[in-house]
Formats: structure tokens, sequence, C-alpha cells
């Protein structure tokens, strides 16, 4: 916490007021409760046509320690991890963009005790809150689907706060530096081959040895690595290498954004 103070520019870290704009992003969706809710129906539906519908075709899956499991129970933590990016990459890329571009949202705020850093850490604490609240309905549905095989899945919630947290800090940091809507293409054009190639629907193994390490350079592989280990209840050393990777994805990504709040406003 020390060395994250130093990083940033000066203003309190966290505490009370960056939760002010945790509050202001809640009173905004009570109204529009539909609109955070949608996000859901994508990894469900996924999860539904690919790992039933495949699923069926497909047959047992190895999983990660060599055991033989369903597919659809393979294919759902990668799903969940999903779900946990896309709901914190939505409210960190446009919603933050139009914010910080258009509706000069973080003007205003700065004209309050509020500081860049309160800023940084507020939007990203919603933005993971949001990753968190589709994983957590994800959670729901795959168990309702008989997916959740062990009661080790509940440790899915907390890497979805982490998930939503690296993925949030970091799109905030990207888009902090996007100067036009058009330059969002360039979000998905990596959000879709990451979702595709992170073993998401196939075992790492099925790639060649030089796309492997490319795979595994990936964030959101080592958040599906770590899904996948909460939900099946099987934790390896390298899980803690999916740890690390994420949670200094995250602290980088907030230092970046707090650092691009206090230039382009401030200065």
């Amino acid at each position: 916490m020390t060395a994250l103070t130093r990083l940033m520019p000066a203003g309190r870290i966290g505490g009370g007021r960056a939760g002010r704009l945790i509050e202001r992003n809640v009173a905004i969706y009570r109204r529009t409760w539909w609109v955070l809710a949608s996000g859901l129906f994508e990894p469900l539906f996924y999860l539904l046509g690919i790992g039933f519908g495949l699923g069926a075709l497909v047959g047992p899956i190895t999983g990660p320690s060599g055991e033989s499991i369903p597919y659809g129970v393979y294919v759902a933590p990668a799903l969940l991890a999903t779900s946990a990016m896309n709901g914190a990459i939505y409210e960190a890329t446009m919603n933050f963009f139009l914010k910080l571009r258009y509706a000069k949202t973080f003007d205003a705020i700065l004209s309050t005790p509020l500081g860049p850093s309160d800023i940084a850490i507020g939007e990203v604490s919603w933005a993971l809150t949001r990753g968190t609240l589709y994983a957590t309905a994800f959670i729901v549905f795959a168990a309702l689907l008989g997916l959740i095989i062990t009661p080790w899945a509940v440790l899915a919630i907390p890497v979805a706060l982490l998930i939503g947290f690296a993925f949030g800090a970091m799109g905030m940091a990207a888009s902090s530096f996007m100067r036009s809507w058009q330059d969002f293409e360039l979000v998905e054009l990596v959000i879709l081959p990451m979702f595709l190639f992170s073993g998401t629907f196939f075992p790492l193994s099925v790639y060649p040895g030089w796309m492997q390490v490319i795979v595994q350079l990936l964030p959101l592989w080592h958040a599906v690595s770590l899904a996948r280990a909460a939900t099946l209840g099987r934790f390896e050393p390298g899980n803690l290498v999916d740890l690390a990777y994420l949670a200094v994805m995250g602290l980088v990504g907030v230092v970046i954004v707090a650092r691009r709040i206090n230039g382009l406003l401030l200065k």
C-alpha cells in the first residue's frame, strides 16, 4: 500500500470517498437495472448452446488434473471467468470513456474533495462489482443445471472479484488513451480472440507448442485457470501464478488510471 501511495497522485487512497462513486453508480442503475442484467445472457447462452449442445457430441473431456469430467462442467468455469471479465470490461471501457470525455463527470467530481486516486479506485471497484454480480448469477444458473460438482465452487466468487479487478482496472487504463468511439474496435479485437483461445472451450494440449506459450501469456487464460480450479476443487501450485498475475495486472491498471486522470483533468 505504501508503494502504491507513492506511485499515485496526491489524494487519499480508497476509503469512504471512493465508495461515494459506487453509491452514485448504484443510484443510476436503480432505474435502468435491465441494462445491468442484460450482460448476463451472453455467457448463459454459450453455456446452454455449447456446454450442453456441443457437449452432447464431445462427451467427457480431460480436466486440468488429468481427470475425466463432463464437457459442460469443463466449460462452465471458463464462461464464469468470461462473465466476470465482460461485466468489468463493459463498465471500464465505453461507460468510463463517456464519463471522461463527453459527460465530464470526472471534471465535476474533482471539484469536490475527491482526488484522482479516489476516482480510479471507486470506478474500478464499481467495475469489479458489476463483473462479480454477473459471475455470481452465472454460478447460480450453473448450479441449477447440475454443473457445480463441489462445495469449493463458492471460492469462485472471490475469484470473480479478482478477475473483475484485473480487467476493470486495465480496461479503464486502456480507455484513458482512447480518442474516439472508433478506437473501441481495438478492444473487441483483443477480447474476442482471447475469449476463443484461452482454454475456454478446449484444453491447452490441443494447441501446437508455440501457441500454448502464447495462450499462457493471456490474462483470460489465468482467469479461466483460477476459476476452473475453484469450481472443480482442485488447486495446484500454478494457480499462485494465476493469482499473482491478475493481482499485479489490477494494481498496475489502477495506478495508470489515477495518473491519466490526474494528467488529463488537473494539468
